[in-house]
């Protein structure tokens, strides 16, 4: 039977759509993002130009290991972090909930946790199985080339892109610790 939506639920919604239209950002370019898509161009040329810019300037400090020695990607993500504080504090980004629309009586709802199914974990984990044993071969060698130009200072980026397509995010990360090392953040 179909019942007319409780108080909360409305909230809810509400706040689901603040979230698209406010804290999203995706809105801003168009009313209909989709429609035709010269909204969606605009927003991919600026992250491709954002993404660009960040490759150039990783290039001009010598590559990703260079940028690494020079702590560049941890001073970005500390800027950011920053940055984003920032603009939450001063309300020039909307948070609903916490700078925006927090008015006692317009909270929203506390929800369940939802846990994925151990049917879909399980097929999760034989997808996993099935993309290493597949690609195997490939993989070790994949590796091997990363680990070898991680080791000899040169600019990894190309053998990382290679071993992205054949190795699991864990194989890559397990052998670059292997060779690198773990990070430590600075305290």
């Amino acid at each position: 039977p179909f019942t007319t939506p409780s108080e909360e639920w409305i909230r809810l919604a509400a706040h689901g759509q603040a979230i698209l239209l406010e804290e999203s950002g995706i809105f801003k370019h168009t009313m209909n993002m989709l429609s035709g898509s010269p909204g969606m161009k605009a927003v991919e040329r600026a992250v491709e130009a954002a993404i660009l810019d960040e490759f150039r300037e990783i290039e001009r400090l010598g590559g990703v290991l260079a940028a690494v020695e020079d702590r560049y990607q941890r001073s970005q993500i500390q800027n950011a972090s920053h940055r984003y504080e920032q603009q939450i504090n001063n309300g020039v980004r909307p948070i609903i909930g916490l700078n925006r629309y927090r008015d006692g009586s317009d909270d929203i709802p506390e929800v369940k946790l939802v846990r994925t199914p151990r049917k879909k974990q399980q097929l999760q984990v034989d997808r996993l199985a099935k993309f290493k044993k597949k690609n195997a071969e490939k993989s070790k060698r994949a590796l091997d080339k990363l680990a070898a130009v991680v080791e000899s200072g040169k600019n990894c980026f190309p053998e990382l892109l290679e071993a992205v397509e054949v190795c699991s995010l864990g194989q890559i990360t397990g052998r670059l610790q292997e060779v690198a090392g773990r990070f430590r953040p600075m305290v």
